[in-house]
């Protein structure tokens, strides 16, 4: 129906996502369960994924990578754990970890820092990258202008999966890089026919509007 004063816009009555398509639950969660398994998710998982794809994305990538952090107190998830400090971690009933951190080194001019903790009185060490250090970052190439198979990030974001490899043969409007920018997703498409000569960047690089991402040799 017509909007009065406004000069012809429509509106519409009821529930905004009654008129949205179905949304097919089915072969999402056969989807997710081929890409991170099957024993770990729950229908929550599928109802998560539903609506921030993304974030349900890097939720499992962190998961994958560190493991379960549930096991650990809020605070200690919050704010770490403090030198000479021991905590108890309940993995399972009956089953525990006694952890206790004893030494923070200093950062290397690369921003790894050596931590030493004993994990249930036995001494062990681990390398961390400390986001906060001060490393020096060396600077992006920006993608060539007037250059077709020189595709750069349209404004800044940052990368969340390459779709693409080098030596792999692309058309033109072919997905090459899926981007998180301004709280959306942005898919980088080949602007032309090609063979991807080189891909720049991997999910978590933080990019600038106009940095490389992938280089194309066209095909004439």
């Amino acid at each position: 129906r017509k909007i009065e004063g406004s000069g012809g816009l429509s509106c519409f009555d009821g529930r905004p996502g009654a008129q949205l398509p179905p949304f097919d639950f089915e072969s999402t969660e056969a989807n997710l369960k081929e890409k991170w398994g099957s024993g770990k998710l729950s229908k929550y998982d599928v109802m998560s994924y539903a609506m921030y794809p993304a974030v349900f994305d890097e939720f499992m990538e962190r998961q994958e990578e560190y493991g379960k952090l549930s096991y650990l107190d809020t605070r200690t998830f919050l704010t770490g754990m403090k030198v000479g400090q021991e905590l108890t971690v309940e993995l399972e009933k009956g089953k525990h970890l006694v952890l206790k951190l004893i030494s923070v080194g200093e950062p290397t001019p690369d921003g790894i820092v050596n931590i030493q903790f004993e994990l249930n009185g036995q001494p062990r060490s681990a390398h961390v990258k400390d986001k906060r250090a001060a490393v020096k970052e060396t600077a992006r190439l920006k993608a060539l202008k007037g250059v077709t198979g020189s595709i750069g990030a349209a404004m800044p974001g940052v990368v969340l999966e390459t779709k693409v490899k080098k030596g792999d043969k692309v058309k033109k409007g072919d997905p090459l890089v899926l981007m998180s920018a301004m709280k959306m997703e942005t898919l980088l498409t080949s602007p032309c026919d090609g063979v991807v000569k080189q891909v720049v960047v991997t999910a978590g690089d933080q990019l600038d509007g106009g940095d490389l991402c992938v280089e194309i040799d066209e095909t004439l």
